[in-house]
């Protein structure tokens, strides 16, 4: 099952309109982006419209352990977590934020490989790891963190970055291997692009589920005309 990413919208009904949309899309859970000024309120108008809706939050490092008061009220919610309140650099303070907190807290961009995952988990200062694969070293370390979060009892998803329909498919996959608990960020490629550079674009079934691409490799063609069609400069090696 797959999850979508709702960025940070100009009004509560512009948000409200998004994941109304995700919902009539079947997806199976809903992220939606905050930031100071724009949090409880916008997550408690989420959570009225929807109140079985399986959703969770990222602050993308935009919070200190000084707003600790108001991160405890997201605790009414019923958020399945809280996607890196603290700094992008910090692990430490997240574990101090974690014990207060009811909320699961989960690691994303302080994760940039094995060593910080493991260190997180010792430290107790997440319940839940996101992990890219674009940014922890690939699909070997993927599934090596992966496995180590099994071995400790937290959860992990596969979240997605800016990828084309290459590396959503490399995502895709990822996302079937041990240890990965929780739907991933694997939106539909028309969020994105109106047409990607590989084929078949992912596409969310009306179950909420996307196919895993078929066939040798990934799964998936690279389309040598969309490329040359969007191309800034090129050149041919013979």
């Amino acid at each position: 099952m797959s999850g979508i990413s709702i960025g940070l919208k100009g009004s509560q009904a512009e948000l409200l309109a998004a994941v109304e949309h995700a919902v009539a899309k079947k997806y199976g859970r809903v992220k939606m982006k905050v930031k100071k000024g724009q949090d409880v309120e916008w997550v408690r108008a989420v959570r009225d419209r929807f109140p079985d809706l399986p959703l969770m939050v990222d602050a993308n490092g935009d919070y200190t352990l000084a707003d600790a008061a108001l991160l405890r009220k997201f605790d009414a919610f019923g958020l399945m977590m809280i996607e890196q309140p603290l700094s992008h650099s910090d692990i430490y303070e997240h574990s101090i934020l974690q014990k207060d907190l009811k909320t699961a807290i989960c690691l994303d961009e302080s994760i940039h490989g094995f060593g910080d995952a493991a260190t997180a988990i010792a430290l107790n200062a997440c319940r839940v790891i996101n992990i890219k694969q674009g940014r922890v070293g690939g699909l070997m370390e993927s599934m090596r963190i992966a496995a180590h979060c099994a071995s400790h009892g937290i959860d992990a998803w596969s979240g997605g970055m800016d990828e084309t329909g290459i590396g959503r498919a490399v995502n895709i996959h990822l996302q079937t291997a041990a240890g990965f608990t929780l739907p991933g960020d694997t939106s539909e490629t028309s969020n994105y692009f109106d047409e990607d550079i590989a084929d078949p674009p992912v596409v969310l079934g009306p179950d909420g589920f996307i196919d895993i691409p078929g066939g040798p490799g990934l799964g998936v063609r690279v389309v040598p005309e969309r490329i040359l069609k969007r191309a800034v400069r090129w050149e041919r090696l013979c």
